[in-house]
C-alpha cells in the first residue's frame, strides 16, 4: 500500500492508494495555518488512520507547495511559510519511524498524471498547474525532476516571452509578487485571467462567469480568452524549445476551459523554433486528486 498525504496551506488530505491504483482510503483535514509542530502531528495522525481504516502499512509520500534544498535539506520557496526552513522529511521519518519521501506538489501532479493518467506511457510529461498560481512540474521516466537547486519546473516566475505593448504595460503597472515584473505568473495563472477581464471591464468576475460570457457574444469576455490564449502559447512555447515533451497536461481550475485544448495548439507553431508542433494538450485525467496521488505514486511499484 502507498500512502500519499497533500500538504497545502488550507487542507491536509490523505489518501492510501492499493499497488493497481484503486483508493482504499481518503480524508482531508484543516492545515494547522502556521503551527509546524502541529503539522507533523496531523499527517501523523492522517497516516495512523489511513493504517488503522486498512489493517495495512503503507510507504510515505508528501507533496508540498515548495521543494527541499539539496544544500541545506530544509524547506524553501513554500508559500505556507512556517514550513520554511525547517527540515520537513527528516521530522516526519523521525515521527513516522520510516523514510518519508517529499517532492513539490506540482511534480507530485505531474507524476500522477504520467503514472496512470492523461500522460500515462509518455517518456517526459509536462504538467501545468494554471490555477490561483501556476506553476509545472516534469517527469521524466516515471521520475519527478527536480533539478540541482531543486526547482526544476518553476516556470511561473520566469518572464513571459514576445510580450507586446499591452503586454509590457501591464507587467510596469503590476509587479509580480515574487518582487519583479512581467512574470508568466501575472498573465496565465486564473488570477491573471480574471485580472485582465477587470482590466478590459471594470468588472470582477470569476474565470468559469468569464467564460459563460464569453458563449454570449460578451465583446470583453472574447478579447480577455483570446489574449489569455495567445499569452499561454508564448508560455508554452518556450517551455517546449527547451524540453520537447512526449505529451503537455493542463491542470488547475484553467484547465476547464475547453476551448483551451482547440485554439493553443494552434497558436504555438507562431512561437515554436521551426514552426513545428504537434505535441498532445491533454486535461488532467484524476483533476484534483492528482497532487495526493502523486505523492503516493513517489514510491514506485
Amino acid at each position: 500500500m502507498r500512502i500519499g498525504i497533500d500538504l497545502g496551506g488550507t487542507k491536509i488530505e490523505v489518501i492510501a492508494l492499493h499497488h493497481n491504483g484503486e483508493i482504499l482510503f481518503r480524508k482531508r483535514i484543516p492545515t494547522p495555518r502556521g503551527a509546524y509542530e502541529a503539522t507533523l502531528l496531523a499527517i501523523k495522525s492522517l497516516v495512523d488512520e489511513a493504517e488503522q481504516e486498512t489493517g495495512q502499512t503503507g510507504t510515505v509520500g508528501v507533496g508540498i507547495p515548495g521543494t527541499i534544498s539539496p544544500f541545506s535539506l530544509r524547506v524553501k520557496n513554500a508559500n505556507s511559510v512556517w514550513l520554511n526552513d525547517q527540515p520537513l522529511d527528516k521530522d516526519l521519518s523521525q515521527i513516522l519511524n520510516r523514510e518519508v519521501r517529499i517532492a513539490n506538489d506540482a511534480n507530485c501532479m505531474t507524476v500522477s498524471e504520467a503514472t496512470d493518467g492523461a500522460g500515462a506511457g509518455s517518456a517526459v510529461v509536462l504538467a501545468l498547474i494554471l490555477g490561483t498560481g501556476c506553476g509545472s512540474g516534469i517527469v521524466i521516466n516515471g521520475k519527478p525532476h527536480n533539478g540541482g537547486n531543486g526547482i526544476g519546473g518553476e516556470w511561473g516566475h520566469n518572464p513571459l516571452p514576445w510580450m507586446d505593448e499591452e503586454e509590457q504595460q501591464i507587467a510596469q503597472m503590476s509587479p509580480c509578487y515574487c518582487g519583479r515584473s512581467g512574470c508568466i505568473e501575472q498573465f496565465v495563472s486564473g488570477t491573471g485571467l480574471c485580472d485582465d477581464y477587470t482590466r478590459r471591464s471594470g468588472k470582477h468576475l470569476k474565470g468559469h462567469e468569464i467564460v459563460a460570457l464569453a458563449e454570449q457574444g460578451d465583446e470583453f469576455a472574447e478579447q480577455t480568452l483570446q489574449a489569455y490564449e495567445r499569452r499561454l502559447a508564448k508560455a508554452l512555447s518556450a517551455y517546449v524549445n527547451v524540453l520537447d515533451p512526449d505529451v503537455i497536461v493542463f491542470a488547475g481550475g484553467v484547465c476547464n476551459i475547453d476551448r483551451l485544448y482547440y485554439n493553443v495548439p494552434k497558436l504555438m507553431p507562431n512561437y515554436i523554433f521551426g514552426k513545428e508542433f504537434h505535441t498532445p494538450i491533454r486535461k488532467a485525467l484524476h483533476g484534483d486528486s492528482s497532487g495526493v496521488r502523486g505523492a503516493a505514486w513517489l514510491w514506485p511499484l
